[in-house]
């Protein structure tokens, strides 16, 4: 089953993310897909972590700012086992959080920056990461951002970074089972109000 969060900054959306997966499996892999850039950012991972170590729930921290559709087929086939052992039952597969989606297509956008092809292997990793979390057999929860709300970006980079925020979003929403828009803290659950034409 796989869950998508969505919201804006600090709605409450991680809180809300890590309940959910506190509230459907025993012990889970947190993936998190932070950049220390800066000395504000480096600070917001160490209190991340400090809050995971003191949480009354057994998270297994994997940090992963680039390469998240080979770590959830990794997870999936066993190649990636908490206990080093190699196994290739999908049924073995971790409950997995990954906060945030956003941040992974920034760390991305910013790989690929100045390539003349980067919108299309933007795409193309956009497309390799739908794919594995349609394949992921175990509880999936995704946090990810609202940012196509706010003025247009003056730059380009802005602007693509805008658009394919918006599309990743899309295409995950499309294949998860549950997409939750978290506002002021407050968790509304979209899929089951779709309006379908």
């Amino acid at each position: 089953m796989s869950v998508l969060v969505t919201g804006g900054a600090r709605s409450g959306k991680s809180f809300f993310a890590e309940r959910w997966m506190m509230a459907h499996a025993g012990q889970a892999v947190y993936v998190a897909t932070a950049q220390a850039f800066d000395r504000e950012m480096e600070e917001r991972i160490a209190l991340h972590r400090q809050q995971r170590t003191e949480a009354a729930y057994p998270w297994e921290t994997r940090e992963e700012p680039l390469r998240l559709a080979e770590l959830l087929q990794a997870l999936r086939t066993g190649q990636a086992d908490p206990a080093g052992a190699a196994s290739s039952a999908e049924d073995r597969a971790p409950a997995v959080l990954v906060d945030c989606l956003t941040l992974w297509l920034s760390n991305t956008l910013l790989a690929l920056e100045g390539e003349e092809d980067m919108e299309s292997r933007l795409m193309e990793a956009i497309n390799q990461l739908v794919e594995q979390i349609q394949a992921y057999p175990a509880p999936l929860v995704l946090v990810t951002n609202e940012v196509g709300d706010g003025i247009v970006p003056e730059y380009r980079l802005g602007r693509v970074f805008r658009d394919y925020a918006g599309i990743l979003n899309r295409k995950v929403a499309a294949v998860s089972d549950q997409v939750f828009l978290v506002t002021a803290g407050i968790p509304i659950e979209l899929k089951s109000r779709e309006y379908h034409l």
